[in-house]
């Protein structure tokens, strides 16, 4: 059904109007002249057609038809109110939606996770992998994605853009070719795959060497699983954590993202 057009300004000038009995006083209240509040109690009895004040040598009195309204107006207020509030409680909530990449969470984000609810033992998480989920759908708080840049999100690079040539030895050969980081043209491709898991995967099994990012395989070079074929080089891609604006402003998201990224 479509809802009436509410003068709601008019509205609440008229409460406050009403609460005083002088629209001087809720002038001051408004932080507006008396005038303004004047021009907006006329403009209501214009929309609604009905007389709200009458002048008396007392001062102002409510007429019946604004007796008759006031009280009901002033529960609407009440649950303005307790909506706003709601919707700050959602805000200041401890239970955070995020979606990132399976490869990205185990090798990187897991860790400062941990250490984040450590000292908010309160946090929930609600984890998907699907780090290009649509926000509103999915109802994300945040996703970290592999990209150049947040385009029209609001974001913040979590590490720096590296890429690494790995392999599970220096004697492997073929390559494995994947769409972010293909494979050099005219490489023996020996497998395709569709996302970085996969790639992790398949250099770790030894099927052959391939491109990733630096923050993936930092810990299986460490540990000697995998080879750096060369030097990391810089790339232009990175994982951003990113959100639609009004998600960015949230104060729960400004603490995960400050812990995130060191700020």
């Amino acid at each position: 059904m479509k809802r009436t057009h509410l003068p709601l300004n008019a509205l609440r000038v008229f409460d406050a109007a009403a609460r005083h009995l002088s629209f001087t006083r809720a002038a001051d209240e408004l932080a507006v002249t008396p005038a303004a509040v004047g021009q907006q109690i006329r403009a209501l009895e214009d929309v609604l057609g009905v007389v709200l004040f009458r002048r008396t040598s007392r001062g102002l009195e409510l007429t019946d038809e604004a007796e008759a309204g006031l009280d009901p107006l002033r529960d609407g207020f009440l649950k303005f109110e307790e909506s706003v509030q709601a919707m700050q409680a959602g805000q200041a909530s401890s239970k955070y939606a995020i979606a990132a990449p399976r490869e990205f969470y185990a090798q990187w984000l897991a860790p400062r996770i941990a250490a984040f609810r450590a000292g908010h033992p309160e946090v929930t998480i609600q984890l998907t992998a699907d780090e290009n989920a649509d926000f509103t759908e999915a109802n994300l708080d945040l996703a970290i994605r592999l990209v150049e840049g947040p385009d029209e999100l609001e974001g913040a690079r979590l590490v720096g853009g590296c890429k690494v040539c790995v392999a599970a030895a220096q004697d492997v050969t073929g390559w494995i070719d994947w769409p972010t980081y293909e494979a050099p043209e005219g490489a023996d491709v020996v497998l395709t795959v569709g996302n970085a898991g996969q790639v992790l995967s398949s250099a770790l099994a030894g099927i052959g060497r391939a491109w990733l990012p630096l923050p993936l395989v930092e810990e299986a070079l460490a540990d000697g699983r995998l080879v750096a074929l060369g030097e990391p080089e810089d790339c232009r891609r990175a994982y951003w954590l990113v959100a639609p604006r009004p998600q960015w402003r949230q104060k729960k998201v400004k603490a995960l993202v400050a812990h995130l990224t060191g700020t």
